[in-house]
């Protein structure tokens, strides 16, 4: 039988009695970490073995670590990665120098992970650095140029997917234009759908080929001016068939304030445009019954899809941790604030 179309999130740093019952039953395709499941790296790294125990596989683990102000892995037991604005900076100086910086950075990022048993990352961020537009984004884009995103997005896929870590390209369609932060308020895009093409869709269309992509919530009115994108069978199909994104779409967290509806409703909304899996951060059992409820068995193309993303986490080269640090170290250091 294969797993549920979820990943869930838990509570602290260890797996709790109704925790373990839950997930045994509910059986989510993958789990999420956060800083409140985070003490040291021995004990992290039994959370994650107890976590696929309980499913009886092996199950992906999936944490933010993009690094700047979003990585839930700190100092000063782990590296604090630089956020991705520093690499833009770098490339308008030297494109290879700042390609192979975020490489490096990544391939590190992947090595702090698998050390833990982490082997998923919600990076890269491909959204745009866009003036006036609300600060969610910022230092995590790598910049406003598109050509710059998509190089440096695909050095830091290649660097993670190295170490055999699988990446999740970030949030599809593009999260740099809106005008709120969709942690509290649905967002809202207006501009032609022309513009969106050349500038925000551009990034992801470029990466098409990554194995795992991640929903916006929000809506985009060349689109659909009704729904957010993750609950827009418009959007959906649009990242399917003209970004032409074939990996497996998670949705961003359906606890965030964006979205309204019980968690079931958003659930069977998010199945029905065409996710695959839905993703919810927070822990609380009661909103993650609802949502196992409504989520379905993975099956046909998100069960493909999901195969193909567990495929991507094989490690595919050794690699020299001290001196991997030394040389980033190297590149970043006239551009480091």
């Amino acid at each position: 039988m294969s797993a549920r179309a979820a990943i869930f999130g838990l509570k602290g740093p260890t797996l709790r009695d109704s925790e373990i019952a839950f997930f045994r039953e509910s059986d989510p395709w993958g789990f999420i970490l956060f800083a409140r499941n985070v003490e040291s790296p021995k004990q992290l790294a039994r959370l994650c073995v107890s976590l696929r125990d309980v499913v009886g596989r092996e199950a992906p683990v999936f944490i933010d670590q993009e690094g700047g102000r979003v990585q839930r892995l700190r100092a000063p037991q782990w590296r604090d990665a630089p956020p991705a604005e520093i690499f833009g900076q770098l490339y308008a100086d030297n494109a290879e120098a700042a390609k192979e910086a975020v490489w490096l950075n990544h391939r590190l990022i992947a090595h702090e992970l698998r050390s833990s048993g982490i082997d998923a990352d919600c990076a890269p961020c491909l959204d745009l650095a866009i003036d006036g537009a609300d600060a969610v984004i910022g230092d995590r884009a790598y910049g406003s140029d598109v050509d710059v995103i998509a190089a440096l997005g695909q050095s830091a896929m290649d660097g993670l997917m190295a170490g055999g870590v699988a990446p999740v390209i970030k949030h599809v369609p593009g999260h740099g234009r809106a005008d709120a932060d969709s942690h509290f308020h649905l967002p809202r895009v207006k501009e032609p759908l022309d513009l969106l093409i050349e500038t925000d869709f551009a990034p992801f269309a470029a990466l098409k080929h990554a194995p795992m992509g991640m929903t916006a919530h929000i809506v985009y009115d060349a689109l659909d001016d009704s729904a957010p994108a993750t609950m827009s069978e418009t959007a959906i199909g649009y990242i399917r068939n003209e970004i032409d994104f074939d990996g497996l779409l998670m949705t961003d967290d359906l606890s965030m304030k964006a979205l309204s509806g019980s968690f079931a409703e958003r659930t069977r909304r998010s199945i029905a445009a065409d996710c695959d899996i839905v993703l919810h951060c927070n822990g609380d059992r009661h909103e993650m019954e609802a949502i196992a409820d409504a989520a379905p068995l993975l099956a046909d193309k998100a069960l493909a899809r999901a195969a193909k993303a567990e495929a991507a986490r094989e490690e595919r080269e050794k690699f020299d941790v001290q001196s991997g640090l030394i040389k980033l170290e190297s590149l970043l250091a006239g551009v480091r604030t």
